[in-house]
């Protein structure tokens, strides 16, 4: 599905490169989260994928297209994100979904466009909502709106951004069980950041960790181990597994 080769940016020719001889890949129906500290090249990675960025060196596939040579409306068919804070002005719940259909039409959404923007709301159980301002929602509310939007493309491929940042604890449950309802019943692959990491344990299948523009680990739930955290984040923690399920204690700074 989705596959990063070699891939290396860096913003202007005199300045150290963010990201280095990237590797990634990621299949269809599979979370991956990427994990590093703040500055370490995630949101980069991530615009370089969607187009918003060309890397300076590398490619990027999509079953075998290359994205670097796709133009952008055609990308964004294939590629959606949703970003941690996103602002939808004063507009209702279903014209700030179909928003996410502007790749398909021009000045004047069809009547498909219209039916795919329904069959979301349903598909998201937003349609008791779909004529309200998206400022009356509440946050989980208005992520899953987001969420909406970017499932109105239609794509292969969903980027999320800290989808849980600004979220407690009980909507941060929500979102990712419907991004994991998405991934499996709709076989759309999920590259997601998340600083939370017990957050990323529940959510993820496979984990990229990103140090100083390299990725320099990778695997499913085997792959986070105290010394890769340790190596990644400089804090020390024990990793102890209850239920089948690992929860990462302590973190303490050195």
């Amino acid at each position: 599905m989705l596959k990063v080769e070699n891939l290396s940016f860096c913003y202007g020719k005199k300045r150290p490169p963010v990201l280095q001889g990237i590797n990634l890949e990621l299949a269809a129906g599979e979370i991956g989260i990427l994990l590093g500290k703040n500055g370490s090249g995630k949101t980069t990675l991530f615009k370089n994928i969607l187009g918003i960025l060309s890397p300076s060196s590398g490619s990027i596939y999509f079953d075998g297209q290359n994205l670097l040579d796709m133009p952008r409306r055609e990308r964004a068919k294939l590629v959606a994100y949703v970003p941690q804070d996103i602002h939808f002005g004063a507009m209702t719940v279903f014209d700030s979904v179909l928003l996410g259909r502007i790749s398909y039409f021009g000045v004047q959404a069809s009547q498909r466009d219209y039916q795919v923007v329904e069959r979301v709301l349903e598909d998201m159980g937003l349609q008791e909502y779909a004529l309200l301002s998206v400022q009356q929602l509440s946050g989980g509310e208005r992520q899953k709106v987001a969420i909406a939007r970017a499932m109105a493309q239609e794509p292969r491929l969903l980027v999320f951004d800290e989808p849980t940042g600004n979220l407690d604890i009980a909507n941060q449950h929500l979102i990712i069980q419907e991004a994991k309802r998405l991934a499996k019943e709709r076989n759309i692959g999920i590259l997601s950041s998340i600083h939370d990491l017990n957050l990323a344990l529940n959510f993820g299948d496979t984990f990229f960790f990103l140090n100083n523009g390299i990725i320099d680990c990778q695997g499913g739930q085997e792959a986070v181990t105290p010394a890769v955290v340790k190596n990644t984040f400089d804090i020390d923690v024990r990793i102890v597994e209850i239920e089948n399920q690992k929860i990462i204690l302590g973190g303490t700074r050195e």
